[in-house]
């Protein structure tokens, strides 16, 4: 049987290297993404990324950086490791990010996790658009899963 693979990918109407910081730079990744994490996504790095609203948080370790052009992580690696890579492409109009994960492996819930991280993706993208863009700061990740924040979260506790 074939493993699945996640998806997605996005116009962004900026360039590359601004894209590129956003996805590296937790000051800025923070902004649309994750709620904490304890450093830059940098070669060999360990770094832990929290969602606060959640009371969940990951460890990531990067494999590999090519500045402006791509990214690769191990994601969850002390749960259930998967590998995550962002190819940034430069485009007439901004930059077409395209985000693939893979390694689901064997498990019997394979399909439907790569179906979840497909559509998760697909809402990190679509905020970094919108702050990158516009500005704004989406609640696109907050809002995914109201029933399970914490009840000590509160939109103020973002920053």
């Amino acid at each position: 049987m074939t493993c699945p693979i996640a998806t997605a990918g996005m116009l962004i109407r900026r360039p590359v290297p601004v894209v590129f910081e956003a996805f590296v730079s937790p000051s800025v990744t923070t902004l649309f993404w994750f709620t904490h994490s304890n450093g830059q996504l940098e070669p060999g790095a360990e770094v832990r990324w929290t969602w606060g609203m959640y009371g969940v948080s990951t460890d990531i370790r990067v494999k590999h950086v090519e500045p402006n052009r791509r990214l690769l992580i191990d994601w969850d690696v002390e749960t259930s490791p998967t590998e995550v890579e962002w190819t940034f492409h430069p485009h007439p109009e901004g930059t077409f990010v395209e985000i693939v994960n893979r390694g689901f492996g064997q498990r019997p819930d394979q399909v439907s996790l790569a179906i979840d991280s497909a559509g998760g993706f697909a809402l990190v993208l679509a905020a970094a658009k919108l702050w990158l863009e516009h500005g704004i700061r989406p609640a696109f990740i907050e809002d995914r899963h109201p029933d399970a924040r914490v009840p000590e979260w509160s939109s103020s506790a973002k920053s």
